[in-house]
């Protein structure tokens, strides 16, 4: 025979607590600064991908390296 769940003491409505910080005012921006924000970004993110793109040819490069050990052997 199943066991009845008992109800959650805890209310199920969510209360806004004094710790948590209020989030910033929010400023209307002009075409040309969301353009340069958002360029701004995709510089950033091209710059990481990049980083990323770096680790893996050198990884790639023991790798062959390894290959060219295990062929020869």
């Amino acid at each position: 025979m199943p066991i009845p769940k008992t109800p959650d003491p805890k209310p199920s409505a969510p209360k806004a607590t004094p710790a948590q910080p209020e989030r910033k005012p929010w400023k209307k921006k002009s075409p040309v600064e969301v353009v340069l924000e958002q360029a701004d970004k995709l510089k950033a993110e091209i710059a990481e991908t990049e980083e990323e793109l770096k680790a893996k040819r050198k990884q790639l490069q023991k790798f062959e390296e390894a290959r060219k050990i295990f062929e020869a052997s």
